[in-house]
C-alpha cells in the first residue's frame, strides 16, 4: 500500500512537471503571461523559456521512468530532485538578497517550492528501499 502511494504521487508529479515543460515548449508565450509571478523576473525570452521547457519535461520522464523501474529509481528521483530543489533555493535566494519581495515566497510554493520537497521525500522514500 506504501509503495503504491508513493508511485502514485510520483506519477502524479511527473504528470505536472512533463505537462509544464510541453507547454512551455509549445506554447512559450502563453506560459509566460498566464503563470503568476513570471513577467516580474524579466524580459520574454522564447529561447530561454524553451531550455526550461525541456528541462521540466525531462525531469517528468525521469520521475514516470522510475515509478516503474525500481532499480532506477533513486537515481532518477534524485537527480531530478536536486535541480528542482536548486531551483527553488534560487527563488528563496532572490527574495533573501532583495531582487524579489517576500510575496514571491507564498507565490511560488506550488509550482517550485512543493515539487522540490515531493521530489527530495520521494528520493528519500526510494533510498530507504535501496
Amino acid at each position: 500500500m506504501k509503495n503504491r502511494i508513493i508511485v502514485g504521487l510520483a506519477l502524479l508529479l511527473a504528470a505536472l512537471m512533463a505537462a509544464n515543460g510541453l507547454v512551455m515548449l509549445t506554447n512559450p508565450q502563453g506560459w509566460y503571461v498566464r503563470v503568476p509571478g513570471v513577467v516580474a523576473t524579466g524580459a520574454y525570452n522564447q529561447h530561454f523559456i524553451r531550455d526550461i521547457g525541456l528541462t521540466y519535461l525531462l525531469i517528468g520522464i525521469g520521475f514516470a521512468i522510475g515509478a516503474f523501474r525500481p532499480a532506477m529509481r533513486l537515481a532518477l528521483w534524485l537527480g531530478a530532485s536536486l535541480w528542482l530543489t536548486g531551483h527553488a533555493l534560487f527563488h528563496l535566494w532572490e527574495v533573501a538578497v532583495g531582487i524579489c519581495g517576500t510575496d514571491a515566497i507564498p507565490r511560488d510554493f506550488l509550482g517550485v517550492t512543493l515539487p522540490a520537497l515531493i521530489g527530495l521525500g520521494l528520493s528519500f522514500c526510494a533510498w530507504r528501499r535501496t
